[in-house]
């Protein structure tokens, strides 16, 4: 049986900024050190990061605000100067003196014949890259327009970008812009991951996020609460070897519900990705005009287009949506299995149409073992909302999902989601070249698979959309990303299940 054991790593937990700064002091009490060292040491890990990324780079310009996050920023900009590199340091209010540890690292930058002058965009034509370090996690209004005119300068520039815990503009919780964000290369996030940085908007406007806790990690996961799991492969054991006198009934019986008139692809997508999987059984249940469609070329498919409450009866879990449609028959379809698996308590996985169809209904379907996959805009209509409130709020909008229907919600997108109600895991996994026609399909086959082979619903959600999301990231690695096809998948969704 599969588990998804964790390790002690906080690389594997996400942290609101506001256990972040509640606990990051006592934590470094416990580690015998002061917020003051915790800031050298983020200056530092930052400097070090922008030597990885441009060892070549002479001249540095370092953007600070008014916080802690500024603090750091002076360190940094001590540390590339120590090293012989130019550097310049603006501020929104040059001749502000700011207070606390921040203070002192602003004045130890003057100390040692820094300067500290007015933004200009002229200096983005000197420098090599830039450090921002202007807004921290603290931000909850819409940012004020003269560091929106400093966002909007650097983003519209060529210059690589390293941002310190956060993008400047960004909110650490939800990963919503307040009004501009920086689009950073490179984000240092410190003590702890936050979950905005970790998907939708967030994630892109992060770009490679590097992980510092800066030394006061062990204690720090003894005195707060996680958010939520980032999820990677490599937290999920094996399936474990097959007993040599098993059978395909072993396995599961699957059946997967789909394919209307013109739309087969999607179903036999997601069927052949359940094979693949490993389920024992398949079969697919579609309009007549798509039987040949379906089953040419796959004939480990049973596939038909009568007789459906036969095959909801021999069925043990059940997809349904992929091509399903919204006319007359996907209907139908949609009625009758909905009934069957919620007076069944047969587990079921919601996808495509069918999560169309599901919003139409005033009451909703509920089931104990129930995993509805929508992206943004179908979770729009699952909840009577924007796709811009879905993506501006990814979380509360999953977890919303995940309440109302009293399932697991896979809300899709850069950094899939996986809500439970209970608790929350996001993938770390994932790149755009997945974003193509029948990718979803996909995915819920291989949750179908899972299920069907005897998962729970948790532990199917997680480890399936992380399986999936990786494979497309080994395909990426392998051949790149544009021109992917959804069915490039089941031979790296098979290798990497069976290395697990």
């Amino acid at each position: 049986m599969l588990d998804t054991q964790l390790t002690s790593s906080l690389s594997y937990k996400l942290f609101r900024a506001d256990e972040v700064r509640s606990h990051e002091g006592q934590a470094a009490q416990q580690s015998a050190t002061s917020l003051l060292t915790l800031m050298e040491r983020a200056g530092a890990a930052v400097f070090k990061q922008c030597q990885a990324m441009r060892p070549d780079c002479e001249t540095y310009l370092v953007l600070v605000g008014q916080g802690n996050n500024a603090g750091d920023g002076y360190i940094a900009a001590s540390c590339a100067r120590q090293a012989g590199k130019q550097v310049h340091v603006c501020a929104v209010e040059p001749d502000r003196i700011l207070e606390g540890d921040a203070g002192i690292a602003q004045q130890r930058w003057r100390d040692a014949g820094g300067t500290i002058a007015r933004f200009e965009a002229s200096l983005l034509q000197e420098a090599g890259l830039v450090i921002d370090a202007l807004l921290g996690t603290g931000i909850n209004t819409y940012i004020r327009n003269e560091f929106a005119q400093i966002i909007d300068t650097v983003n519209a520039s060529a210059v690589p970008v390293v941002s310190i815990d956060v993008p400047s503009g960004l909110d650490a919780n939800t990963g919503q812009s307040m009004g501009r964000c920086i689009h950073a290369d490179v984000t240092v996030t410190l003590v702890g991951i936050k979950p905005g940085l970790t998907t939708g908007a967030g994630k892109q406007s992060c770009g490679q996020l590097v992980y510092e806790d800066l030394g006061v990690g062990k204690a720090f996961a003894t005195l707060a609460k996680p958010f939520g799991s980032w999820l990677d492969i490599q937290q999920f054991s094996q399936l474990g070897p097959r007993d040599v006198h098993s059978h395909k009934g072993t396995y599961g019986r699957l059946l997967c519900v789909g394919g209307n008139k013109g739309t087969a692809g999607a179903i036999r997508l997601s069927a052949e990705a359940a094979l693949r999987c490993g389920a024992g059984m398949v079969r697919a249940f579609v309009h007549e005009g798509s039987i040949i469609q379906v089953s040419a070329g796959r004939p480990e498919l049973m596939v038909s287009s009568e007789n459906l409450e036969e095959a909801l009866e021999w069925a043990s879990c059940v997809v349904i949506g992929p091509g399903l449609g919204q006319d007359g028959w996907a209907q139908e379809a949609f009625a009758t299995v909905m009934k069957h698996c919620q007076s069944e308590q047969k587990p079921i996985v919601v996808d495509a149409d069918a999560l169309n169809l599901l919003s139409r209904h005033a009451t909703a379907f509920t089931f104990e073992q129930s995993i509805l996959t929508p992206h943004a805009g179908e979770a729009s209509r699952l909840l009577g909302v924007s796709v811009e409130d879905v993506e501006g709020d990814r979380f509360n909008y999953a977890k919303q999902c995940a309440q109302r229907y009293h399932a697991t919600c896979v809300l899709k997108g850069a950094g899939t989601i996986i809500d439970n109600e209970k608790s929350v895991a996001v993938c770390r996994h994932g790149n755009p070249g997945m974003a193509t026609a029948g990718s979803g399909d996909v995915l819920s086959g291989i949750l179908g698979a899972l299920l069907a082979q005897g998962l729970s619903v948790d532990i199917a959600s997680r480890y399936g959309v992380t399986l999936h999301a990786k494979a497309g990231d080994d395909l990426a690695a392998r051949y790149g990303q544009r021109g992917m096809l959804a069915s490039d998948l089941f031979d790296a969704v098979r290798t990497l299940i069976n290395q697990q």
